[in-house]
């Protein structure tokens, strides 16, 4: 997830579409501010759809069953049982695997939901404020140079955070950031018109050059289920809501900075935060309870 309050000035990159599941003649567009706070975009033609699907999660089942397990695993707990209190953020919410925090809605979904927490839950911080879910393909799959995408309709409310989004397979063993991590998509919950995306690696962390946010035309990203969408390989990478591309990066710009985490598979994370640095914690617990619905999450391999 990106962990930003501003950046610095970025590297824009506009390009032209040929031929190829990710065939794009990019240049290179030097000083433009593409800062957490920026509304700008870069547009394309959608992508060519000449691609395989080699996985996918369509979320079937009858209501209140848990997540298929041969596809997913939860990561539970404040974080600090991974020695990442507060998962690096800040964040108030307790994750768990309950099934009214996350579960199937029989309507070929995933609810994942942010409530407020009972009595008797400790966090790093006291007594929980909020429980919610998150879960990961880590140990289960991993996503090759490619595309990946899901359709989500997110929550609306100041303090949410729903992301979806990628960290490198060696993640566990090199640590963050170098094993790198491409944000699909994070939402704050106070802008539910707006969704970001972002590069993170050794020397563009956090404060990462590489983020970008765009805005719907027309309404909001709580209103209906909107789809977000990665491609890469070890040259590029690009960002797509609703089969628009709305940021790309090439290799050569993320060295300016540092070594590219680019050519690697990763593993996909979908979850729902609460409270911390991104769009700071709730100041009503009011939207509570908050529901991310998932309708699929599928993985394409290239042409």
């Amino acid at each position: 997830m990106l962990h930003c309050h501003q950046t610095q000035s970025a590297v824009v990159l506009r390009f032209v579409e040929q031929q190829g599941f990710l065939g794009a003649a990019l240049a290179l567009v030097i000083g433009a501010s593409l800062a957490c706070t920026s509304t700008s975009s870069v547009m394309s033609t959608p992508s060519p759809t000449t691609r395989t699907l080699v996985w996918s999660d369509e979320f079937d089942g009858v209501a209140g069953a848990r997540i298929d397990s041969t596809k997913w695993g939860y990561d539970k707990t404040d974080g600090c049982n991974q020695e990442n209190c507060g998962w690096g953020n800040n964040e108030k919410e307790y994750y768990t695997d309950a099934p009214d925090n996350i579960a199937l809605n029989g309507r070929g979904q995933l609810m994942i939901v942010a409530r407020r927490a009972p009595a008797g839950l400790t966090c790093y911080y006291g007594a929980c404020r909020y429980r919610s879910a998150k879960i990961t393909t880590r140990g289960k799959m991993l996503a090759a140079p490619g595309r990946v995408e899901g359709r989500i309709k997110l929550p609306a409310g100041q303090g949410l955070w729903p992301a979806f989004w990628m960290l490198g397979h060696n993640v566990p063993v090199m640590g963050w950031p170098a094993g790198g991590e491409i944000d699909i998509m994070e939402n704050k919950g106070s802008e539910p018109t707006m969704s970001s995306s972002a590069v993170h690696g050794p020397g563009y962390s956090g404060n990462t050059p590489f983020a970008h946010r765009h805005k719907l035309d027309a309404g909001s990203f709580s209103d209906d289920f909107h789809t977000f969408a990665v491609e890469w390989d070890s040259l590029h990478v690009r960002f797509f809501v609703d089969g628009i591309a709305h940021y790309a990066v090439t290799r050569e710009a993320v060295e300016r900075y540092g070594k590219s985490i680019l050519d690697q598979p990763f593993f996909l994370i979908l979850n729902l935060a609460v409270g911390g640095h991104f769009d700071g914690d709730p100041q009503s617990d009011a939207i509570f309870p908050a529901t991310m619905l998932v309708d699929y999450v599928r993985v394409y391999a290239r042409q």
